[in-house]
């Protein structure tokens, strides 16, 4: 594991700066050649934001959004994927939410470009991103009433 690595790692664990990190933020130095990235961060919905800050003070780009529908668990998940165009390392950084409360505040205000993932994402899983002001179909036609990702989807 790269001093990178570990230096990120320290550096997520204590978001928001305190002398504790924040419960439920785990961040995971992981194998890249098997899993793509270099760390693995996993967060309470409610510190995806300052997460998303953190990246972006240390000078981290946003790839993309996507979710996960994991219905026997009753829950959905949205993972952003971000890159450090200086130094090759990337992140993947989860959240989960209740299915049926499926929102997780818009990291818009941090990465402008994360609206049309976002849109993207609500789009495919109908996951909301408060604060994103525009969750119009992006890519389904206007009139679109499904998520077509979502497992239970029967199209």
């Amino acid at each position: 594991m790269s001093a990178e690595v570990v230096a990120l790692s320290a550096r997520l664990s204590l978001i928001p700066a305190a002398a504790e990190p924040p419960a439920g933020v785990i961040a995971t130095a992981v194998d890249f050649a098997a899993r793509g990235y270099h760390l693995d961060v996993a967060t309470p919905p409610e510190l995806v934001v300052a997460v998303a800050e953190s990246l972006s003070q240390g000078g981290f780009a946003l790839d993309t959004i996507t979710g996960l529908d994991w219905p026997a668990d009753g829950q959905m998940e949205v993972v952003y994927d971000y890159f450090h165009p200086a130094n090759g390392l990337r992140v993947a950084v989860r959240t989960r939410v209740p299915r049926d409360q499926a929102a997780v505040a818009s990291i818009m205000a941090v990465y402008p470009g994360a609206a049309w993932h976002e849109r993207e994402t609500h789009d495919f899983f109908g996951i909301v991103f408060p604060g994103n002001p525009d969750m119009s179909p992006l890519l389904l036609p206007e009139d679109a009433d499904f998520h077509p990702l979502r497992k239970d989807y029967a199209g």
